[in-house]
């Protein structure tokens, strides 16, 4: 039996191995840096390339901003005390005689409880007849049930309490202490105030959103804001509805990072550092730093702003493309405004797959079974 020198040996191992690695693709997490360039319509792709610097950085920092609408925050604070159609009031009535009107032989009060304002803002009261509530403040509507019994009974007295009804409610439901259905009272005439009286949101300050809807009309807002910009901290009215939400805004975090992943908004304001640093970084030994892409359907105004042209029409698909060793790189980075379903990918470094390569060389398995292993065959 002839016998070959080891050299030989395991040179014919590394013929072996690079003409199965010719003619197959070792395993790795996505599309490298050189292949997603070649996907640009510059090269014939359908999507834009755009290397990410200080100008691009603030042309793509536009973000959909909430708030509320004129017709919400020029609406003036509703007096307390106004009555309205559907409230509730409680009347009481002193007489000044031993046989009223009203009163009987024990008391000279009489006590109408859960009096209720009709649709069109009336109330009805003994011997006075239908009596407009409405409109009135409870002093206001005292004095006139006393002006209609003036006249059959010597000097009544008259007291009016208000307990809010239908007509003077707002309902608070999602992320809320307390959700329900509760009075404009005094310290509940704005929005910041219902809030707090239904126990604050459920979810982190930071992150919720407060959604306020009044018949057709509709408005969002961070509940932050409304301590921040007192302006938003708008004026209800009876039937006002209030959503309290955490931010649903996320992106997909894919390729050689910490995690991948569908992950949420931890801030109202992510940039791409801050987004890598919460799927977990970059892999040291995998990552390339220089191949970081944020890939967007871009809106049609900020596309033609990034890319200096005027003529492209409707949204458009962009890759921005991020290089962490760059001079200014992290600073690009930390500036680079993350939005709601971007997706994240991070390329592999070239010398990753030279490091598989490696593997099935030095290995503790032959080189063929170190292949097969590696890609699955």
């Amino acid at each position: 039996m002839q016998c070959f020198p080891i050299r030989w040996v395991r040179g014919a191992a590394l013929v072996a191995v690079c003409s199965v690695l010719a003619a197959c693709q070792l395993p790795k997490s996505g599309p490298n840096k050189s292949e997603i360039l070649a996907g640009s319509v510059k090269n014939g792709g359908n999507a834009f390339v755009v290397e990410v610097d200080d100008r691009v950085a603030r042309a793509t920092s536009k973000v959909h901003q909430f708030g509320f609408s004129s017709s919400f925050t020029s609406a003036q604070s509703l007096t307390a005390d106004t009555v309205r159609p559907g409230d509730v009031l409680g009347l009481t009535i002193w007489e000044n005689v031993d046989d009223g009107l009203l009163s009987g032989d024990i008391s000279s009060a009489t006590s109408l409880n859960d009096v209720q304002v009709d649709a069109d803002g009336f109330i009805f009261v003994p011997y006075a007849g239908r009596v407009r509530a409405s409109g009135n403040t409870p002093e206001q509507l005292r004095q006139i049930i006393t002006e209609k019994l003036q006249d059959q009974t010597p000097d009544p007295q008259v007291e009016v309490r208000r307990a809010a009804g239908d007509g003077a409610t707002v309902s608070l439901t999602g992320s809320i202490g307390s959700a329900g259905i509760y009075p404009i009272e005094l310290p509940t005439r704005t929005l910041s105030g219902m809030l707090s009286r239904a126990g604050g949101v459920s979810v982190g300050s930071d992150i919720a959103v407060v959604t306020l809807l009044r018949g057709n009309q509709k408005g969002t807002v961070w509940y932050d804001d409304l301590f921040s910009n007192p302006k938003l901290d708008v004026a209800l009215r009876g039937g006002d509805r209030i959503l309290v939400e955490a931010d649903s805004r996320s992106y997909i975090a894919l390729g050689a990072t910490g995690g991948q992943s569908r992950v949420a908004f931890d801030t109202q304001d992510l940039s791409a550092l801050e987004a890598l640093a919460q799927v977990g970084g970059l892999l040291p030994l995998s990552s390339d730093p220089t191949g970081i892409f944020v890939l967007r359907k871009e809106r049609q105004d900020i596309a033609r702003s990034v890319m200096g042209r005027s003529d492209l029409q409707g949204d458009q698909r962009m890759i921005y493309l991020l290089n962490l060793t760059a001079p200014n790189g992290l600073f690009i980075a930390r500036d680079f405004v993350i939005r709601d379903d971007d997706t994240i990918y991070v390329t592999e470094a070239p010398y990753a797959q030279w490091t598989k390569s490696i593997s099935l060389i030095s290995g503790g398995l032959t080189p063929l079974a170190n292949v097969a292993t590696l890609t699955g065959n």
